[in-house]
């Protein structure tokens, strides 16, 4: 049977999962020219631009599918601190009539966190990895 925070833990992977999936498609969508553009108005390196979009984009359909959840995770937490503290913090929580706040941003890097420490193993494909190699050396 299973347990209530398994079931849990795979709706905050999958919603998690499609929200940076998209977020991703998005930056490939405007172009990451000028994602890579906003990024050096931030005075942040242009090139992190690419890797935060492929980041967002292959983390959000591993999550989905439930390959490497810890890592994509922390790697997307990361990617979320960094957006609250470079960008977000300064509007406020719910922001300024100029921008949004960092309260999506905080509610991602929540999410983020907690399946970064606590995994999701349930209907991910990793299992079926595991599921395989635990049995060729039982074999």
């Amino acid at each position: 049977m299973t347990k209530n925070y398994e079931l849990g833990a795979l709706i905050l992977r999958v919603v998690l999962g499609i929200t940076f999936l998209v977020h991703g498609a998005a930056k490939f969508q405007m172009g990451l020219g000028n994602v890579s553009g906003f990024f050096e108005s931030l005075e942040l390196p242009g090139f992190m631009a690419y890797l935060v979009a492929v980041i967002e984009l292959v983390g959000g359909a591993l999550l989905i599918l439930g390959i490497s959840t810890r890592i994509v995770s922390i790697l997307l937490g990361l990617i979320m601190l960094g957006a609250i503290v470079k960008v977000k913090l300064a509007g406020g929580f719910m922001g300024d009539g100029k921008g949004a706040g960092y309260e999506l941003d905080l509610a991602l890097l929540a999410i983020s966190a907690y399946l970064g420490l606590s995994g999701s193993s349930l209907y991910a494909v990793e299992r079926l990895w595991k599921r395989t190699d635990s049995a060729a050396v039982q074999g």
